[in-house]
């Protein structure tokens, strides 16, 4: 039995005709590097709730991807740093700090697993292969982060940080001035017209509780609330200001 269906329809980097075991030339290409060990690029691939339908290979996925989901994490924060004292030499620490959280939120990292096509690569559970899994925001961002983690382990530091010049740069480009922090924007929004200051609450915690990913809720009087997700409740109080900036418009 295959581990992980084929796509039914296109041909992009991540379509998936291999049952999973083997990652494709196009998405190794993705990658821009090729693995002396193939094993933990599955790893990398693996997704938790199917940790049961890999038992008995040569390789342990107690944890699926979620080890190498911490590890990308951190070598994704010092790529995004290095990238962004080289690119801005003239700015502080305060712009540099807006730019890095815009670049390494759950919503950038989704977006890149999206341009290389990495849900069609997932080992899903049929549970969750059933509800979407491959197109939920939060494992594409979480694989993303376990295949930078992998470029780590396999090639070093390198071979990660390679991967996240090439698809955080042109996102670094395309942003010439620091972006503003959302709960600052939102806040100035309803205090330009006279209104209460937003007010936040988690609402919801997903994933395992080494690793949760906070729901919170933004409520602007008058307005329909927003809500947004994040590894930290900080983390989750941006996306949801951002979402509701974006409802706003």
């Amino acid at each position: 039995m295959a581990f992980v269906k084929s796509a039914t329809k296109g041909g992009g980097v991540g379509r998936d005709t291999s049952g999973g075991d083997d990652p494709g030339q196009a998405f190794v290409a993705a990658l821009g590097h090729t693995f002396a060990n193939r094993d933990l690029l599955r790893e990398a691939l693996t997704h938790r709730s199917a940790v049961d339908r890999q038992r008995g290979r040569n390789i342990d996925l107690r944890h699926g991807n979620e080890r190498l989901e911490f590890l990308g994490d951190r070598v994704l924060s010092l790529a995004v740093a290095d990238l962004l004292i080289r690119r801005f030499p003239d700015e502080s620490e305060g712009e540099l700090a807006r730019r890095h959280a815009a670049l390494v939120r759950a919503e950038t990292l989704a977006d890149v697993a999206r341009a290389i096509e990495l849900g069609g690569r997932l080992t899903l559970a049929d549970s969750e292969e059933a509800t979407g899994g491959r197109h939920k925001p939060a494992i594409l961002a979480d694989a993303c982060e376990a295949v930078i983690g992998a470029l780590y382990r396999d090639g070093g530091l390198p071979a990660a940080s390679a991967f996240v010049e090439r698809y955080w740069l042109p996102r670094i480009e395309h942003d010439p001035k620091p972006p503003r922090d959302p709960k600052t924007a939102l806040q100035e929004w309803a205090q330009g017209r006279g209104l209460p200051l937003p007010s936040y609450r988690e609402v919801g915690r997903e994933g395992p509780p080494h690793a949760p990913q906070f729901v919170m809720e933004v409520v602007v009087r008058g307005r329909t609330p927003a809500h947004g997700n994040g590894k930290t409740k900080r983390e989750a109080e941006r996306a949801a200001a951002t979402a509701m900036l974006g409802a706003l418009k």
